[in-house]
């Protein structure tokens, strides 16, 4: 019997976990850039962004959610670290409102929401409409869930093994304190471990003063996962901001723990309800903390300052600047993270090919050696976005989203194949001129310039219609491809022109000349890549590059074989 009704106990906050997941991930597909614009806009005084923070995160139910968007501002000094910290005290009050709704007796409401959720989900062809019947079934779930905890909890004077797990686990202040922290830690969520909190309490298991003491822990345990989500949080300065709310929680415990008995005293003669008492208390503590903390947020921050100082060494350049974490639930938003840090990528890249022709012509050592360096940056680059863009792929994705995916995917390893080739070709050949002491022909180094100014010009153009997706400028970019092959072709021939008149300057680079028109022809084939997506997205792709012999032209053919066979 103990057996079963622990094995519902699980089951049930499984699918509380899951409904909570599917509200949160449904208003970030739905609403995600629109919540960050508000955050963005609502940052400029203490007061809006309280008020702000407990409308977004009571529509997000997630206070770790707010803390990341918040954080992301402020490491890209956007706005300052006050209004940021009332952010996430509004955050604290906004998971309070769906507890207070759920304290009363809504179940009844779940078989509609659940309904309404299905039908808009797979009737809607509208991404919105989807998402938020994604919402509608999320909420749906999560009533589900605690009907099915008070069930299985109910006959719970029947199965005194489970009585006594939880008696123990509950058994001092303190430790039921660590307890709703942990439990919250691992859920990623203070309003599951509350609502978890208010089943057993209904059931009796557990009496007010530990239920206060394991609401208490949750709200500590909610702010200790954005101090260790995320890469952008490496930045001290992004760090400031989930510091200062975890000190925020742990001054709130503090000074509460000691108070437990007189609070559930005070509480219960207003209402006994035992699931509404530890709604109010939930709410009663967030409020507090807000009241308290709000006005010296300013000497606040400037202890955080103090703790978590700028760093004085200038950033990694490998870093990644645009990959956002919290956007990753937003997969449009992420995508077009993901597409800006391709773009910076594809600005160090066109770096590289810029500096390679005159580390090629100077004999510049120095330029030699940082070019290689800038290659170890691209592929660090390339990996980061790879990942990323992979982490968006885990969502569900529309067809227009996938594209996107597949065609950032594709642009970044054609980028990473330049950088490739740039430090493993091009500059091998230029370390070997160097060493040689070669030069080329005048007419020889004019001919290189000139390719490979085309080459450079016609990157930028790429970079155009990646960002664009400009159809007349991928057309563009293909022709580039066909008079490029027409370029090589025609350099080659001058050379060996110049190579017959036995042109001494030819003769020593003559494999040198002609390596780097190859590698140039490689890197132009990787650049015009991202012109196939566009075209073929509009139908302008022809299956084959063979041409289709006109009926003329066949009739004229098999009339010449005939007549050589006839002969």
């Amino acid at each position: 019997m103990g057996t079963i009704v622990l094995l519902d106990l699980i089951g049930g906050i499984a699918l509380l976990l899951w409904g909570l997941h599917m509200v949160q991930s449904g208003i970030l597909r739905a609403f995600g850039s629109d919540l960050r614009r508000v955050i963005g806009v609502a940052l400029r005084n203490r007061g809006t962004a309280f008020l702000a923070a407990v409308g977004i995160t009571a529509l997000l139910q997630s206070s770790t959610a707010t803390a990341l968007m918040t954080a992301t501002f402020v490491g890209d000094g956007l706005v300052g670290l006050v209004p940021a910290l009332a952010i996430m005290l509004g955050a604290n009050v906004g998971t309070t409102l769906i507890v207070q709704a759920f304290s009363f007796d809504v179940s009844s409401v779940a078989p509609v929401l659940l309904v309404i959720g299905v039908i808009a989900f797979n009737r809607s062809a509208r991404t919105r409409i989807r998402d938020l019947g994604r919402v509608a079934i999320g909420l749906g779930l999560m009533l589900l869930s605690l009907h099915i905890l008070l069930d299985t909890l109910a006959p719970a004077e029947n199965a005194p093994n489970v009585r006594a797990l939880l008696t123990a686990a509950t058994g001092m202040p303190f430790l039921n304190v660590v307890f709703g922290a942990a439990l919250a830690w691992a859920a990623h969520s203070s309003v599951a471990v509350v609502l978890l909190v208010m089943s057993l309490s209904y059931s009796n298991f557990i009496t007010p003063v530990v239920a206060f003491a394991l609401v208490i822990g949750a709200n500590l345990g909610s702010a200790i996962n954005p101090l260790i989500e995320g890469g952008g949080l490496k930045n001290p300065i992004t760090r400031r901001l989930p510091l200062g709310n975890l000190i925020n929680r742990v001054v709130g415990c503090a000074l509460v723990l000691p108070f437990l008995e007189p609070l559930v005293k005070t509480l219960t003669a207003i209402d006994p309800n035992s699931v509404r008492l530890i709604a109010d208390f939930h709410s009663l503590f967030n409020l507090a903390l807000a009241a308290i903390f709000i006005v010296p947020l300013p000497a606040f921050a400037k202890l955080l300052e103090w703790l978590l100082p700028k760093p004085a060494i200038s950033p990694d350049p490998s870093t990644p600047v645009y990959l956002d974490a919290t956007a990753i639930g937003t997969p449009s938003l992420a995508l077009t993270c993901a597409a800006r840090e391709t773009m910076h990528m594809g600005d160090l890249v066109e770096t590289m090919l810029r500096q390679t022709i005159v580390a090629m012509m100077n004999d510049d050592r120095k330029l030699v050696s940082e070019i290689e360096r800038m290659d170890n940056t691209v592929d660090k680059l390339h990996e980061a976005i790879k990942l990323y863009v992979t982490k968006i792929t885990r969502e569900s994705l529309d067809d227009r989203e996938g594209r996107r995916a597949m065609e950032v995917i594709s642009f970044t390893i054609n980028l990473e194949h330049i950088g490739d080739i740039i430090d493993k070709n091009l500059m091998e050949l230029a370390a070997k001129k160097i060493k040689n002491h070669l030069k080329f022909s005048e007419d020889g180094a004019a001919e290189l310039q000139n390719f490979h100014r085309r080459v450079l010009e016609n990157l930028k153009l790429a970079l155009g219609v990646f960002i664009s997706g400009d159809v007349k400028i991928a057309r563009q970019l293909i022709e580039e491809k066909i008079a490029i092959r027409e370029a090589e072709r025609v350099a080659s021939e001058n050379h060996l022109a110049r190579l017959r008149e036995g042109l001494l300057a030819s003769i020593e680079t003559s494999s040198l000349h002609l390596d780097i028109l190859r590698d140039l022809k490689r890197i132009h084939s990787h650049i015009c890549s991202v012109a196939y997506p566009v075209l073929e997205a509009t139908g302008e792709l022809q299956p084959s590059r063979l041409k289709a012999l006109d009926s003329d032209a066949a009739h004229s053919t098999s009339g010449k074989l005939a007549g050589e066979e006839m002969r």
